[in-house]
């Protein structure tokens, strides 16, 4: 299958750069990183993306995570439209809010209490200024890498598309939003131990991504985790796991489910909207009594709680618990990455592969990768040549090394036959 041909995707870019800073509403849809123009997507069915030239591509993406059940499941689909055919938007409440939250609180049960926001960034920008309410501090740890959207405050060593692009801090934000941020190595139990001895009396949260997904995946290590949670308990710092990409996609209760660990506060996005604009922040009740109306931490939305993303991520939950698609994504994760290494080794390319179930990364580098510094190592120029070798044959990827891929429940073998098979021949074209 050769999807190299995409002469309407130019003549859209072309057209969207005109009026769209870039041509995208987004960094990480920019191929800015890898070069050539993004295909322009036309629809999605199953594990498929199709581009408005007509190419079919397997789907790596999923929209960056939340598509655990592929595109178009109908039972998602029936339930937004059930949704629409009621109204798209009250500004007032609705019973399916109080569902989501007693969904959410079950599956993730350290979010004693939860509200509804429309992003991944407006739920981490809002736990932050909870975890400063809550505890009358000012100071925040996070972690260089993990991206936590483009709060002021937190876009400073920065992952995800500020990674690529070189700018790990941005134009526009005043010194003073991110005086009170200290950044730390990811994985560095002895820098945290440092970090909490010298500021641990101002330090109101630590925000990280349990498993990174913005320089790429980055695996935690156990003691790194744990030494974070006994230093937190020990200085009354709030912990918050940003889970935008990992709830419920390593498992029904996330990677604090996986790992063990429970964080005070927990940011959600994506998969909870089953693809429909949607956050979350939540967590002990203590702290979420803190929040307006109840307390006097402002927060507020006009369309948080959406009838129509709360219809899709009732489905998506529903879904998951029905039909627990945690040990098919890890055997078609397994299946991958044990492809790659094969592929790789046939071609002589040295390659690290991090993978977490359905999240996964070839690091186009001899050595481990275990924090940022390990991470931007990387062959970029490898990786763009092997990322468009890979697009080429119809296998739709991440378009930055620093970015995981996504596999869905419903990817078969034979599409995971057919990936390994245009990834060997992408290897094989790098010599």
């Amino acid at each position: 299958m050769d999807t190299s041909v995409r002469t309407e995707s130019e003549r859209l870019f072309k057209r969207a750069a005109q009026r769209i800073p870039g041509g995208v509403n987004s960094p990480a849809r920019a191929f800015g990183a890898v070069g050539g123009t993004p295909p322009f997507m036309k629809r999605g069915d199953g594990a498929y993306l199709y581009d408005v030239d007509g190419n079919r591509f397997i789907d790596y993406i999923g929209s960056w995570g939340p598509h655990l059940f592929g595109h178009r499941h109908p039972m998602i689909l029936q339930a937004i439209q059930g949704a629409m055919e009621v109204g798209t938007s009250f500004g007032a409440p609705t019973e399916a809010e109080a569902e989501m939250a007693e969904r959410v609180a079950e599956m993730v049960p350290s979010m004693e209490r939860v509200r509804m926001v429309n992003s991944g960034t407006e739920a981490t920008m809002s736990a932050i200024r909870v975890a400063r309410g809550f505890t009358g501090r000012s100071g925040i740890v996070k972690f260089a890498g993990c991206y936590h959207g483009h709060v002021d405050s937190l876009l400073v060593a920065a992952g995800s598309g500020a990674l690529t692009l070189g700018c790990p801090s941005s134009p526009g934000v005043p010194a003073g939003a991110t005086a009170d941020t200290l950044v730390l190595p990811y994985n560095d139990p002895q820098k945290l131990r440092e970090a909490f001895a010298a500021s641990g009396h101002l330090l109101a949260a630590v925000i990280l991504e349990p498993v990174v997904g913005n320089m790429g995946c980055v695996v935690p290590t156990p003691d790194f985790l744990s030494e974070l949670r006994r230093l937190c308990d020990l200085h009354g710092t709030v912990l918050i796991f940003d889970e935008v990409m990992t709830g419920f996609r390593l498992s029904a209760g996330g990677a604090q489910q996986l790992f063990g660990i429970r964080p005070d506060m927990t940011t959600l996005g994506k998969i909870l909207g089953a693809g429909l604009p949607v956050g979350a922040y939540g967590g002990r009740a203590d702290i979420m009594q803190h929040v307006s109306p109840v307390g006097r931490v402002y927060q507020a939305g006009t369309l948080s709680g959406n009838p129509m993303a709360m219809a899709a991520g009732i489905a998506m939950l529903d879904l998951i618990r029905q039909h627990n698609p945690y040990p098919r994504l890890e055997q078609l994760g397994a299946m991958l990455e044990h492809g790659f290494r094969h592929a790789a080794t046939a071609t002589n390319q040295p390659i690290q592969i991090n993978r977490v179930g359905s999240m996964l990364t070839v690091f186009f580098t001899a050595q481990p990768v275990h924090d940022l510094a390990t991470a931007s190592a990387s062959d970029t120029g490898k990786f763009s040549r092997w990322f468009h070798g890979l697009l080429n044959r119809g296998i739709y990827l991440p378009c930055s090394q620093f970015e995981a891929m996504f596999i869905s429940a419903i990817h078969s073998d034979a599409d995971i036959a057919h990936t390994l098979s245009a990834a060997q021949q992408a290897f094989a074209d790098l010599k």
